[in-house]
């Protein structure tokens, strides 16, 4: 072996191949035969999954030593409604009367009251029907004179041919239920009958009855200030006539039937008055 052949041996290339004169060329490469192959198509890379948001950390909660409710005693008040002025209420509508009264603040009803009763009825009506003050079971229904009280006062009206659903107000001096301290009924003070007359007398204004008959002694006795009433007479407020009778809860409890012939004559007498006016 030459030497040139020994150190191509050490180098790890083997014998060094030559071309004879002519032949052709070596391929350097060995062409294998091209085959099909089946490319898949690139899958995409997942999204990136945000990393979850951290819990938010709860305040610190002040927690009461028991179960009490005091923190609610200590919450302010809300805020009273105005009391309405007399100048104001004497320029007001149906509407606004209502609502004034449905809030009112004027008297200290207002505290113990569990609900108001506004006057119901036709508001163009010549016949005005008032009784005091509400009842437990008027002010419950939030109806003036309902219930049975309301069926014997329709069975009144049309025995004197009066349509009760078209031409009668019905309405009350005071639009609160007096209540003593134990939760029992009691009469109006002058404090509150004073504080509730300018809805009545607004009531008055918008209605222009001809005719207005007082169920009960209290509201015969409340409504013309200064003068006593005195049943089986016709009195005056302004142009209006007016006559007294009794309140359909006294006629509901009358078992001897005197109360109702008494009243059945105050109706008469009420009647006969309206038809004068003529």
């Amino acid at each position: 072996m030459n030497r040139s052949a020994v150190f191509l041996d050490e180098m790890g290339v083997g014998p060094l191949w030559r071309l004879r004169q002519g032949a052709a060329p070596a391929v350097a490469e060995e062409i294998l035969p091209e085959l099909p192959v089946e490319i898949a198509a690139p899958v995409p890379a997942p999204a990136p999954v945000p990393a979850p948001a951290p819990a938010p950390v709860p305040e610190p909660v002040a927690v009461a030593a028991d179960d009490s409710t005091a923190w609610f005693d200590d919450a302010p008040a809300p805020k009273p409604a105005r009391q309405v002025t007399d100048a104001e209420i004497a320029a007001m509508d149906w509407d606004a009367l209502s609502a004034a009264v449905a809030k009112c603040t004027r008297c200290k009803l207002c505290q113990t009251r569990k609900g108001v009763v506004m006057g119901r009825g036709d508001r163009q009506a010549e016949w005005l029907m008032v009784a005091s003050s509400p009842s437990r079971g008027e002010e419950r229904e939030g109806r003036a004179l309902g219930g049975e009280q309301g069926l014997l006062l329709d069975n009144m009206l049309k025995a004197m041919q009066v349509d009760a659903g078209k031409n009668v107000y019905i309405t009350h001096l005071l639009k609160c239920r007096p209540l003593d301290d134990s939760g029992q009924e009691r009469l109006p003070t002058d404090a509150e009958s004073a504080a509730c007359r300018p809805y009545f007398d607004r009531e008055l204004a918008l209605l222009q009855p001809r005719t207005i008959v007082t169920l009960g002694q209290l509201a015969a006795a409340g409504l013309i200030a200064g003068e006593k009433p005195v049943r089986g007479k016709v009195r005056w407020l302004g142009s209006a006539s007016v006559v007294a009778t009794f309140h359909p809860d006294r006629l509901l409890q009358d078992e001897t039937g005197q109360a109702k012939a008494r009243a059945w004559a105050d109706l008469c007498l009420a009647t006969g008055a309206h038809a004068t006016r003529d």
